[in-house]
């Protein structure tokens, strides 16, 4: 058995370790049975000199590592030290660790405390102007992060290190930010925005906004809900077409200014690891930049990049650094249920839908929607019960546009750095078709009986996707190389 197929293999029960301990209570002995038995398996094979059992044996040695995992982390979340200063006024000096994020009433700022080893999440107004790594006073009652039904919103800030709530306390700038890289990038992608909304309408310069940096802050809660009832509010996240239209980009780009394509592979990493750090590092952008990662790599090496071997060693480094995503992150899980719909349905719609012409990407976008939307539709009936009956209709009269807008947004943004006038000029045919895609989905929104709520439990979500993974191993194994034409 090759190496790589055993790492494949390793990775797959690091993953399964992950997921039983996050959503099974196993108790310390079985915990201990995974390791007591690797290990005897590592000696047994030893000694028979049988490369299975030591196979075995390992496969069961990452399972246990992946439980083990699993638990450290979520241990390291119980603060309860913490508690007895809920209710409390209090000053406290800290810093400012993220990029505020701005909506339209108010700005949202993460707060590292250091005398508390915690963070804290203030609601302020628009001023004074605070940014990232600015040093801050802050005066105000430490809230305890209120629990939602059907949503662990304490659960969720305990995952990203913050265990107290502000409300519009006293902040004084203590002093400026000092230069790193992620402010540098912070600033870049702020004056990206600014030529965007200096060039395109309110709404407009909104869905480009989040279409390039997956930032919905821009969007009205009419639009959001809008997003929603047509299915399309995916098309406001930073996911892999995005990112893999980027590094196709600035691949061809850099070769065609005659770079090695040794320095183009190099230079089209960092540039992706920036991109990725100046989004913000959401769970999908890191999903995404992984796997295009793993993918220029497979090509810098010469050899065939396999998507399956790509999203499990994506899906294994991600876990590894944050293994709660798996249980708690419902974006990280719709992100690669997405992707594992267009891996192992996609090609089915395409065989399906071969007589229909390819005219702007129809047949392609009609199987990449199909395959996508059935792989992650359970998962949205437990999380959200909505179900949108047309959405796959409003994704293929959209989806054709988006690689054009992407790499349109960056270039306007781009050139307006340079002139306001000419990134206007060569921006007016795509503000034509950004407000035929706006009025598509104002169209679709106002479709009665398009949308309806359904309320699923665990358990029809647990038979959905093993009945799915039945399938897939079924089709997996009655496919024939196409090269045979069979």
């Amino acid at each position: 058995m090759a190496w790589t197929q055993s790492i494949l293999y390793f990775c797959l029960c690091f993953i399964a370790g992950i997921f039983f301990s996050s959503f099974f209570n196993l108790s310390q002995i079985l915990i201990l049975a995974f390791l007591f038995f690797a290990v005897f398996l590592i000696v047994f094979s030893f000694f028979l000199k049988k490369k299975t059992f030591s196979l075995i044996a390992f496969c069961f040695l990452f399972l246990f590592f992946g439980v083990l995992r699993e638990q450290t982390a979520r241990s390291q979340l119980v603060r309860p030290e913490l508690k007895q200063f809920f209710g409390e006024r209090i000053t406290l000096e800290g810093i400012v660790i993220e990029e505020p994020e701005i909506y339209l009433n108010r700005v949202c700022l993460t707060i590292e405390i250091p005398l508390l080893k915690a963070r804290l999440l203030a609601t302020t107004n628009f001023y004074p102007e605070i940014q990232y790594n600015d040093k801050v006073q802050i005066t105000g009652v430490l809230e305890e992060p209120p629990s939602f039904d059907g949503f662990d919103y304490q659960g969720y800030l305990q995952r990203h290190g913050i265990y107290f709530l502000m409300s519009y306390p006293k902040i004084e700038i203590t002093e400026k930010h000092g230069f790193s890289l992620k402010y540098a990038l912070i600033a870049f992608k702020q004056r990206l925005k600014q030529n965007i909304e200096k060039i395109f309408s309110f709404s407009q310069a909104g869905f480009f906004e989040a279409l390039i940096f997956g930032d919905e802050n821009n969007f009205s809660q009419e639009w959001k809900e809008k997003l929603n009832l047509t299915g399309v509010r995916h098309i406001a996240a930073v996911s892999g077409a995005n990112v893999t239209i980027l590094t196709t980009m600035l691949l061809n780009f850099l070769l065609f200014l005659g770079f090695w394509r040794r320095q183009a592979f190099w230079l089209c990493l960092v540039l992706i690891f920036s991109y990725i750090l100046m989004i913000g590092a959401p769970a999908c952008g890191v999903r995404a930049g992984i796997m295009a990662g793993l993918f220029l790599y497979a090509q810098h090496c010469g050899r065939i990049a396999d998507p399956e071997r790509l999203i499990v060693m994506a899906l294994t480094i991600m876990l590894f650094f944050n293994p709660l995503l798996l249980k708690s992150d419902i974006g990280f899980q719709l992100s690669f249920l997405a992707v594992m719909g267009l891996i192992y349905l996609s090609p089915l719609f395409s065989n399906m839908f071969k007589k229909l012409p390819n005219i702007l990407g129809l047949r392609i976008n009609l199987a990449s929607t199909l395959a996508a939307q059935i792989f992650v539709l359970p998962l949205l009936l437990y999380n959200f019960g909505q179900f949108t009956l047309l959405a796959p209709i409003t994704n293929i009269l959209i989806l054709p546009a988006v690689p054009l807008l992407t790499i349109a947004g960056f270039v306007f943004s781009l050139v307006g750095i340079f002139s306001q006038k000419l990134a206007w000029f060569i921006s007016l045919p795509i503000q034509f078709l950004m407000q035929i895609i706006i009025k598509t989905i104002d169209l679709f929104s106002l479709i009665p009986f398009n949308s309806f709520d359904i309320k699923v439990s665990w358990i029809f979500v647990a038979i959905c996707y093993f009945l799915l993974s039945v399938f897939v191993f079924n089709l997996k194994k009655k496919q024939i190389p196409s090269f045979l034409d069979y």
